[in-house]
């Protein structure tokens, strides 16, 4: 199925009507457009279910940066599909995705998500020759709570909670990440829970009770309190951005974030962008924020996911 060139009818024809067709692409924020593949495939079969994954696969040889894409939800819905605007804006770029599906809180609580993740993560390592990339090209990319879930996969890739499902063809592979990347990530899952609270959202608060079961698992499970009692962890590069009016995450708590992340020695880069609110790239993409976001989102792919890192 060909589909016009231009990025805005592209977004809008959306990846569920692609199926396993080839696109052509033009994109203003790629200096070479790609033609790319969409398919689902079976990654994982963890809960005794098939767990899909959308695979983006540019045309080619590569080497292909790699990004293993997991989407938000409040940690309790949505599914691979989340965010695809963006998914085909990277594949356009030469950047192959696999946004994966994962037992959501509704099906089972943290850390079985983590555990779904961490296997994702080894899994396009192992095969990430067969998409035109390497092991040591695959970072990875989450908004919302998956920005937050994504975070935590990233800082414990060895935790034996997060590698209880193994990975038969390759046992050894870890989940080590070339780089992360968290859009408008819930930084501080209780902070959001007590807002939620406050301002009389049952709702998402049950979101929360139904994933973490309690506040001591909140705090156990936020990244930057992980940092900051001292815990033994894996930093790779990282891009966080969002919002200064995102309503769950304020900036002050984004810079406490990366503040910390570097004083434990990673690097980091932290995006602000004025004026922009949760959600802003997948609803807005069109919008000055979104373009921007997208642009430095490529570049730092392009930088940390590039095969001179590689051979390293």
């Amino acid at each position: 199925m060909t589909i016009a060139s231009d990025r805005r009818t592209l977004i809008k024809a959306g990846a569920a009507a692609l199926g396993a067709a080839m696109l052509p692409m033009t994109s203003a924020r790629a200096q070479t457009a790609h033609e790319f593949m969409v398919k689902d495939i079976v990654y994982s079969k963890s809960g005794g279910k098939d767990r899909l994954a959308r695979l983006y696969q540019p045309a080619g040889t590569g080497p292909f940066p790699a990004v293993l894409q997991v989407h938000g939800g409040a940690w309790n819905s949505k599914d691979r599909t989340d965010g695809q605007n963006v998914s085909l804006d990277l594949a356009a770029a030469g950047i192959v995705v696999l946004a994966i599906d994962f037992r959501n809180g509704t099906e089972a609580p943290y850390p079985a998500s983590q555990q779904d993740i961490n296997y994702g993560i080894r899994w396009l390592k192992a095969h990430a020759a067969e998409f035109g990339s390497s092991a040591a090209q695959v970072g990875a990319y989450g908004t919302s709570s998956g920005g937050h879930q994504i975070l935590l996969a990233a800082i414990r890739p060895d935790d034996p909670r997060y590698r209880a499902l193994p990975l038969a063809e390759t046992p050894d592979m870890d989940a080590h990440l070339a780089f992360v990347i968290s859009g408008w990530g819930v930084l501080f899952p209780l902070e959001r829970y007590k807002l939620a609270k406050a301002k009389g959202d049952d709702k998402l608060a049950a979101d929360h009770d139904r994933f973490f079961g309690s506040e001591a698992t909140q705090i156990e499970a936020t990244p930057a309190l992980i940092i900051e009692r001292g815990e033994k962890v894996f930093l790779p590069p990282a891009l966080v951005f969002q919002g200064t009016k995102d309503q769950w995450t304020s900036p002050d708590l984004a810079q406490r974030f990366a503040e910390d992340y570097r004083k434990a020695g990673g690097q980091i880069d932290l995006l602000l962008l004025e004026g922009a609110r949760h959600t802003f790239l997948n609803e807005h993409p069109f919008e000055p924020n979104s373009v921007k976001a997208l642009k430095d989102m490529i570049a730092f792919i392009k930088q940390h996911g590039a095969e001179r890192h590689a051979a390293r």
